[in-house]
């Protein structure tokens, strides 16, 4: 066999190795019918995400059942302030699920100022500080940025008549809730907003309103299901209730109210010299 042919032999034994070396590669490089047919959930990336829902809680649906050391700045207040709807927290959301406690560059941490310039409508120091490191995380956004934008939204909102400071018990449906709402801000349709309800009585625990990541009315996603947020057909409402002191100093927190001290500690008397 000439020289010639023999090269042209060994060329040819040679594609057909890289080629069946190849074709043994594409089956570790393909994906697995499983992660075809049974994708696995979307990572916990933070900024990635589709829209975010404002969740505005209803203050005396928590406080009915308050625990000693946690909620007296909310619910056993000395001022005798009490509050109705207050903001729960700002969560990012994909159409269907959710991320939370993303990663973030530097341990998540919400420092002091930002704390106490939320709690005129986020009244629980703990809620703050949680609320930022289980969804602020994902959001993309650092503590005083997710913040401020979590108050502009809850300042577009506007409050029914019906829920401010209310004295009295009330019974409503949840589509009666929905209706004051989008009474009261022209700017929301129906599939924006979800009522939610819970504990003894169906009481009336949240509204969720559905928004853009640049703060826009949008429809709620999968998440926000109503029949699976409040399946009763009727909501117990409990009352406010506020009984506030007016006339509080400027100079005074009215979030930090002055503790009652009680009497003045008695004095020790010695005893008389012996004669």
């Amino acid at each position: 066999m000439s020289l010639q042919r023999l090269a042209i032999l060994a060329l040819a034994l040679m594609a057909l190795a890289a080629a069946a070396a190849t074709c043994a590669q594409e089956p570790r490089n393909s994906l697995w019918p499983s992660d075809v047919f049974n994708a696995k959930p979307q990572p916990n990336v933070a900024g990635k995400f589709d829209y975010y829902t404002l969740v505005m809680s209803w203050s005396p649906t928590h406080c009915s059942n308050a625990e000693v050391g946690r909620d007296e700045q909310q619910c056993s207040r000395f001022d005798g302030l009490r509050y109705g709807f207050v903001l729960h927290g700002l969560w990012p959301q994909y159409e269907k699920g959710y991320p939370e406690a993303c990663r973030t560059a530097r341990r998540p941490f919400v420092p002091q100022p930002v704390i106490n310039s939320m709690l005129d409508i986020m009244p629980s120091g703990g809620l703050v500080i949680h609320e930022y490191k289980l969804h602020g995380t994902c959001s993309g956004l650092e503590p005083a940025d997710y913040y401020g934008l979590a108050r502009r939204l809850f300042s577009r909102v506007r409050i029914p008549e019906r829920f401010n400071n209310p004295f009295e018990t009330q019974f409503m449906a949840p589509q009666e809730v929905e209706g004051e709402f989008l009474h009261a801000n022209p700017w929301m349709r129906p599939e924006m907003i979800v009522i939610g309800c819970s504990g003894p009585g169906n009481r009336l625990r949240d509204v969720r309103v559905c928004l853009t990541r640049d703060g826009q009315g949008r429809p709620c996603g999968d998440n926000e299901n109503p029949r699976k947020l409040c399946r009763a057909n009727q909501m117990h409402v409990p009352p406010v209730r506020s009984t506030r002191r007016e006339g509080v100093s400027k100079k005074e927190n009215p979030l930090q109210p002055k503790r009652d001290r009680g009497l003045p500690r008695p004095r020790v008397l010695e005893a008389p010299a012996p004669f």
